[in-house]
């Protein structure tokens, strides 16, 4: 089925911009896998004469034959018997061919070369020096291991440190973004379907709107032969060679421990082993290390959470239905398992959509003060002496004021008492920070007394539907 191309105005525009420069330009672009980068780059060559060249683990020579053959389809089609016995016989060919015109040459999954032959880093900087600077060529190197694109590629040990002229990280996509893969959901389903993909544009290319919600999440993650039902262990065995340790570690996070030592205690890891796989997941997209905002010099308030809301749906449903799925029953199993469990489920998720909004919309001078830092807040309020929290903080750092919020994805309207609750909450964070407006989220609407209280308490209700349409 044909699938349109979504979103992405501001890479292309990178990408479209070093292409009008002229003379020798070098891109990099790094993402996780299924990120979108290829589909991304194959959408800015159309039209364009381009050599693009995906690597693959298949050996180094296999590897010069692809590419050559590539090369010579693209700018010597007459020459297609011509080999080259070496890759600097190569670059020395495209030498010559980037003297006339504006060619761009993409090198996708360029680690796989690179691993293979490490010397390439430094043949590629002897070109780029000595030849292709004084040519027309347009260099992108792509590349889905984060952590080898960031320090073999990007870092000052890198012998192409300084070569680069740019380099553009492809992110997930955002909760409205990844609402374009869904145009006729409901607000309500377009949350859902972000929380449950991440915002991963493979994942969201896979959801049909002319199926119901159901069917999509069921085909797609409880059944055998569903795209994401072997997802998460596909994706650790690519980046990673004991998944073991790390499919326990992410156990540990779904079950609800967030901190280091309750993690290694319940995994039986030593925690230097603990610590260096979180910081790989941490790495890889999956997981990330979260501060309770104004309060990010205290190390005891640290917590492990789920980056990725894929891995977070996948670790909180699918390891209990692992045996109904193989028997062929994964629909009974959401159905009375996953689908009444929906709502509560996408609490943490709804809030990450929550800060993504308040921190938009503060941006765009559409809040009472210019919000420039989002985060949520946990601790002891000690006054009741017990363990609380924030949804919601957007703090303007430059006239110390704050807006507090809370979120509730629940089929309730949000009435008085969640309101009353988040105000008396207002002295916990830093005491330099005036509190100037109360955002309150709500999936499903609003009681008839925060309606009607809204500017006298400094309340601004925000449901779903102004979530996807606000500009």
């Amino acid at each position: 089925m044909y699938q349109p191309f979504i979103g992405r105005k501001e890479e292309l525009d990178a990408l479209e911009k070093l292409y009008e420069t002229e003379g020798f330009q070098m891109m990099v672009v790094y993402g996780r896998r299924r990120i979108g980068k290829s589909t991304l780059l194959s959408h800015f060559i159309r039209g364009k004469k381009a050599i693009f060249y995906t690597a693959a683990r298949n050996g180094l020579q296999r590897n010069l034959q692809l590419l050559s053959r590539r090369v010579l389809d693209v700018l010597a089609p007459d020459l297609n018997t011509l080999t080259f016995s070496t890759y600097e016989e190569l670059f020395a060919f495209l030498s010559n061919k980037c003297q006339e015109e504006r060619i761009i040459f993409i090198i996708d999954e360029f680690p796989y070369l690179a691993e293979q032959a490490p010397e390439l880093l430094s043949i590629l900087q002897k070109y780029i020096d000595t030849e292709w600077m004084q040519g027309n060529m347009y260099l992108i190197l792509c590349g889905s291991s984060i952590s080898f694109m960031e320090e073999e590629v990007l870092s000052e040990k890198s012998p192409l440190f300084g070569r680069r002229t740019a380099q553009l990280q492809v992110k997930p996509f955002s909760y409205r973004e990844a609402a374009d893969f869904v145009s006729s959901y409901t607000p309500a389903e377009k949350a859902v379907c972000y929380g449950i993909t991440g915002g991963v544009a493979k994942y969201l290319s896979l959801l049909r709107d002319t199926k119901s919600l159901d069917e999509n999440i069921v085909s797609l993650f409880f059944a055998k032969t569903g795209y994401m039902y072997e997802e998460p262990s596909n994706l650790l065995t690519q980046e990673f060679r004991n998944i073991t340790t790390y499919n326990a570690i992410i156990e540990a996070i779904a079950s609800g421990r967030t901190k280091q030592n309750a993690i290694a205690d319940l995994t039986h890891l030593e925690p230097s082993t603990t610590s260096h796989a979180i910081q790989n997941l941490i790495k890889t997209g999956i997981l990330k290390k979260e501060y309770a905002i104004t309060d990010e010099r205290n190390k005891r308030k640290v917590r492990y959470t789920f980056a990725d809301h894929m891995f977070r749906f996948w670790y909180r449903f699918l390891p209990n239905g692992i045996d109904a799925i193989e028997l062929g029953h994964g629909d009974a199993y959401y159905q009375h398992v996953v689908k009444p469990s929906i709502s509560d489920y996408m609490g943490d998720v709804f809030e990450d959509m929550c800060r993504h909004y308040t921190l938009y919309m503060g941006l765009t001078g559409n809040l009472p003060c210019m919000i420039t830092r989002v985060g949520k807040w946990w601790g002891t309020d000690p006054r009741k002496k017990e363990e609380t929290g924030i949804d919601v903080v957007g703090l303007d750092t430059i006239k110390k004021e704050a807006i507090l919020g809370e979120c509730k994805f629940k089929n309730e309207r949000l009435d008085k008492s969640v309101y009353e609750a988040l105000r008396n909450r207002t002295g916990l964070i830093d005491h330099h920070y005036r509190t100037v407006q109360y955002l309150l989220f709500s999936k499903s609407g609003f009681s008839d007394w925060i309606l009607t209280h809204q500017k006298e308490e400094a309340i601004m209700p925000i449901d779903l539907m102004q979530m996807y349409t606000s500009h």
